[in-house]
């Protein structure tokens, strides 16, 4: 459990930051649009932020 803690509180950068608030973003205006399609996609955004991954993985697209 102590992993999960680390993983959401620690090492959050301007990417990161920048999926979460796009995400929530689009949450809101998905909500707003009744749109579930874009809800889909900016659930996606919110999980990447939250657990620290992205598209190739947790740190999978460095050299």
């Amino acid at each position: 459990m102590n992993t999960i803690k680390q993983r959401l509180f620690t090492n959050w950068h301007f990417a990161r930051v920048l999926r979460l608030a796009l995400g929530l973003f689009m949450v809101f205006w998905a909500i707003q649009a009744h749109d579930w399609s874009l809800g889909a996609i900016s659930g996606l955004f919110v999980f990447m932020a939250l657990s620290n991954t992205a598209c190739c993985g947790a740190q999978g697209c460095k050299i």
